[in-house]
């Protein structure tokens, strides 16, 4: 049986419960200032730990809807969707990830937040390295998630990008998107949950899909790894279809200090298929930056 249909038919052991396609979480928006308007969640007591979490490429702040009710109390955690994604604005262009590494800093200054624990998977991991190169002042931490050391020399995803995006049209199609989510998984998640995925990958617009590949692939971060000054944790799973093990080591010897944790039967959405244990490695790293002033 394929991890598509399994996902059709079992709940795994330690995944939340009760998801459906209404949330339990209030949905807010924000207009960032000469930017755009975005929508995210906000999880945790109001003096907690600041933590903002970035989703991957297509999906919305409901990536990190399993892993919130395993969170401890001591986090403030801010899911954002990003721009072009969800239902945050889309503007026609500003797709790099540079782009959305600042909208993560304006998206802190209206939170009135000094500094937080950036948390990234996949596009999500990028743009949160490309904050840490950018503006050091404002990371105090960082958790990626299955995390690439660059696009430009992974042939697979640079043929995805230029023959099957190529052809994407609106509306996306239904098979194509639920084939791209399903590769996401080495194990089953709930079908409900799976369906907020499919859900919320369909309202990312075609051009959304080339342009952020696009900016993925034109932004060769991984040279400017050294500059990356903030406590860094690497979350892995063994049967990723997309990033390598050869990633998280290139990863490991261009940021000084930084630890890999690998999760033998995950794939590259981790945070889907063992949303607890990602929980407790973000809360158990958190307690190891509150030495850092995040005010």
């Amino acid at each position: 049986m394929s991890t598509l249909e399994a996902a059709d038919r079992e709940r795994p052991a330690g995944a939340a419960p009760g998801l459906g396609r209404r949330s339990r979480y209030p949905v807010r928006e924000v207009r960032l200032p000469g930017r755009l308007t975005m929508q995210y969640v906000e999880h945790g007591p109001s003096d907690g730990v600041p933590v903002v979490a970035l989703h991957g490429v297509t999906d919305s702040w409901r990536s990190f809807e399993p892993v919130l009710p395993h969170l401890p109390g001591t986090l403030r955690v801010f899911a954002l969707t990003q721009r072009g994604h969800g239902d945050s604005e889309a503007p026609a262009s500003g797709y790099a990830l540079a782009d959305f590494a600042g909208d993560v800093v304006a998206f802190l200054d209206a939170q009135r937040l000094e500094r937080a624990i950036i948390v990234g998977h996949s596009m999500g991991s990028a743009n949160a390295l490309r904050l840490a190169i950018d503006h050091p002042q404002r990371v105090a931490g960082l958790v990626l998630l299955g995390a690439f050391a660059g696009f430009r020399d992974n042939a697979e995803l640079k043929a995805f990008w230029q023959n099957d995006l190529a052809q994407l049209a609106d509306a996306v199609d239904f098979d194509f998107a639920r084939e791209f989510q399903a590769s996401t998984l080495a194990q089953p998640v709930p079908p409900a949950f799976f369906d907020i995925v499919m859900a919320e990958c369909l309202k990312c617009p075609a051009r959304v899909w080339r342009d952020a590949f696009a900016g993925m692939f034109e932004d060769n971060f991984v040279e400017q790894l050294a500059a990356v000054t903030a406590p860094t944790l690497l979350l892995w799973g063994r049967h990723d279809a997309f990033c390598q093990h050869a990633d998280q080591q290139r990863l490991l010897a261009g940021i000084a200090g930084s630890r890999l944790v690998e999760y033998a039967d995950a794939g590259h959405a981790l945070h889907w298929e063992e949303p607890a244990r990602v929980a407790a490695d973000l809360g158990d790293f958190a307690v190891q930056c509150s030495g850092e002033h995040m005010s």
